[in-house]
């Protein structure tokens, strides 16, 4: 059995370090740094994110404030929210809850985003300043990886890093730090031919494609290291189950470390959007 890549309690030092900042801010700057969500419409899933990272939030002392719009506000009314958060002294932080209903254009609301409350690392500028090896706000599922990753390898330089997947929100964004990490870099996808040679090849796999348990024990070098991106609902035996993108049963038992699904990636991921606000908010005082 290969080393469980703990998130949550990996999350839990994180925010540990965020509710440490979060009171040097207000014992230096008297400030506290705030995050704004933004939630349009009625979708389950989103509703329950925002409730889990307005949770956190208030646990390490950070403020929240809560936008909930209907399903049928106009793309004029979102715009015209986000330049008043923009504007907002007291907001450090933005978060746009996606997907938004079909109506809505999320890249026109994305770029909206001032770049420094961005804090989901979506906007063009903050892309480009990550592509280029500058200091941004970075996409916080891969930041979340990557510190994951640091706990198993921390000296990421050399290593073969296979990321399946090219999404704008994990794959591409995780590609460019792995990148940074000096690691050797090949993203894969729908079109990859031989893609099971490609991952077999690899030290590091990071699986972001949405398809549930589809990397398997055979797509998988001895020994390396897997991160799970995936979280997808599927029904064993007449019963919900969340499972990721890779077999965890088989590749387990390959694997030299890897990430559970659920309480792996997930944690993180909205631990680094709470590390991000911070990080916002000190850079807004320069």
């Amino acid at each position: 059995m290969s080393q469980l890549i703990d998130g949550t309690k990996i999350s839990t030092q994180v925010l540990e370090e965020v509710a440490s900042e979060v009171e040097l801010l207000k014992a230096e700057f008297d400030i506290v740094p705030t995050l704004a969500v933004v939630l349009v419409g009625e979708d389950p899933a989103s509703h329950v994110y925002v409730r889990n990272k307005v949770k956190r939030a208030t646990e390490v002392g950070m403020g929240s404030i809560e936008h909930r719009l209907e399903a049928e506000t106009t793309q004029d009314a979102l715009n015209d929210l986000i330049d008043v958060l923009n504007n907002d002294p007291e907001v450090h932080g933005i978060l746009v809850q996606l997907p938004l209903p079909s109506h809505l254009n999320e890249d026109e609301v994305i770029a909206s985003i001032h770049p420094a409350k961005d804090v989901d690392g979506f906007h063009p500028l903050n892309v480009g300043a990550l592509a280029s090896g500058r200091e941004s706000l970075v996409p916080c599922t891969p930041q979340g990886c990557m510190i994951m990753l640091r706990q198993v390898h921390p000296d990421l330089s050399g290593k073969k890093a296979v990321v399946v997947g090219r999404s704008n929100i994990v794959g591409k964004p995780m590609a460019a730090l792995l990148l940074q990490a000096n690691c050797t870099v090949t993203i894969a996808h729908s079109r990859t031919k031989d893609i099971e040679s490609v991952c077999r090849n690899a030290d590091i796999v990071v699986a972001a494609v949405g398809r549930p348990k589809f990397i398997n024990a055979d797509w998988i070098k001895p020994g390396a290291t897997v991160i799970d991106v995936g979280i997808n609902a599927i029904d064993i035996d007449g019963k919900r189950k969340l499972v990721g993108d890779v077999d965890f049963e088989s590749v387990a038992d390959i694997a030299g470390a890897i990430t559970p699904v659920p309480g792996g990636v997930g944690p993180m991921t909205i631990a680094c959007l709470l590390l991000n606000t911070t990080r916002a908010a000190r850079h807004q005082l320069a």
